[in-house]
C-alpha cells in the first residue's frame, strides 16, 4: 500500500472509513465498466496501486470476468495485474446475462452477501484504492431480499453515479440519486456519458437540469470516443475532480 495517499484523496474517504469507492449507473449499458477502468488508471498514473472489482459478473462465457478485461484494457494493464487477486477481483461469475438474482438462480447458485463484503475487505487491506462497478443499475438484486446498493452501503463506500446522456437520463438520473439519499449514501457526483447518436440539445440540457433540480455535483460529460487513448485523456480532467472533492 503507498503510504503517500495524498491529502484530498484521504479527505474523500475519510468520512466512509473505506479506501473505495463504488460506481453506479442510472441503468445497464451506461458506461460504469470504462468509467472504472479510466479513473483506476487515473490513480496509478498517480503512483497509486489501484484495483477494480465486480462483485457480480452475469454473461460470463469463460473464467475471466469481461468486465475486468474491459476495465484492464482501460488502465493499459494485462490480465497479469490481477491474477493473485482474481477470486477477489471478482467473487460471482455466472453465465447468463441477467440480473444477478436470476442468473444466480439458473445456476442453482446462492449468492452469499458476506463473502463479497470480504473480498472487498482483503482488496482495501492490499491496495491504496478500490474501485467496485456495480452491476445493471442502482436497485439490481442480488436475491428476494438484498439490493446490490445495500451491500455498497454496509461497505461504507462513496457513490460516483453514471448517466447515459440521452432521452429518458432525467428520470432515471433522479430516481437513482433518491434511491442512494434514502440509503444516506454519500454521492461524490454525477458523470454523463455520451452515446453515439442524440439530440444536441437535449445533450446540452440534461447534465443542467439535473444539476439544477438534485444539486449534486456534476463531474463532466464524456463524448462519445472508441479509441481508448483518447477516450482516458477526455476523461483525466474529469478524474481530477472525483479525487479532489472535500465533502
Amino acid at each position: 500500500m503507498n503510504p503517500a495517499l495524498s491529502s484530498t484523496m484521504r479527505t474523500n474517504i475519510k468520512k466512509s472509513g473505506v479506501n473505495g469507492l463504488f460506481v453506479t449507473g442510472t441503468d445497464t449499458g451506461v458506461g460504469k465498466t470504462v468509467i472504472t477502468g479510466c479513473l483506476a488508471r487515473y490513480l496509478l498514473n498517480k503512483g497509486y496501486a489501484a484495483i477494480t472489482q465486480k462483485w457480480v459478473q452475469s454473461g460470463c462465457k469463460g473464467n475471466f470476468p469481461p468486465d475486468i478485461a474491459a476495465h484492464l484494457k482501460a488502465m493499459a494493464r494485462n490480465k497479469s495485474y490481477v491474477k493473485d487477486y482474481l477470486h477477489f477481483v471478482c467473487p460471482y461469475k455466472l453465465r447468463f446475462p441477467a440480473s444477478p438474482h436470476l442468473a444466480s438462480r439458473m445456476e442453482n447458485k446462492r449468492i452469499n452477501p458476506r463473502r463479497i463484503i470480504k473480498s472487498f475487505k482483503t482488496l482495501a487491506q492490499r491496495f491504496d484504492f478500490v474501485i467496485v462497478e456495480g452491476t445493471g443499475g442502482v436497485m439490481v438484486p442480488l436475491d428476494r431480499r438484498i439490493l446490490l446498493i445495500d451491500l455498497a452501503q454496509e461497505a461504507g463506500l462513496p457513490v460516483l453515479v453514471v448517466a447515459q446522456n440521452k432521452l429518458g437520463a432525467i428520470n432515471h438520473t433522479l430516481l437513482a440519486i433518491e434511491a442512494l439519499r434514502l440509503r444516506k449514501m454519500d454521492i461524490l457526483g454525477i458523470v454523463f456519458n455520451n452515446p453515439q447518436k442524440e439530440d444536441a440539445r437535449i445533450i446540452k440540457d440534461n447534465p443542467r437540469i439535473i444539476g439544477a433540480l438534485t444539486r449534486e455535483n456534476i463531474l463532466g460529460v464524456l463524448p462519445w470516443i472508441e479509441e481508448p487513448e483518447k477516450l482516458y485523456e477526455s476523461f483525466a480532467p474529469i478524474a481530477k475532480k472525483i479525487c479532489k472533492i472535500q465533502r
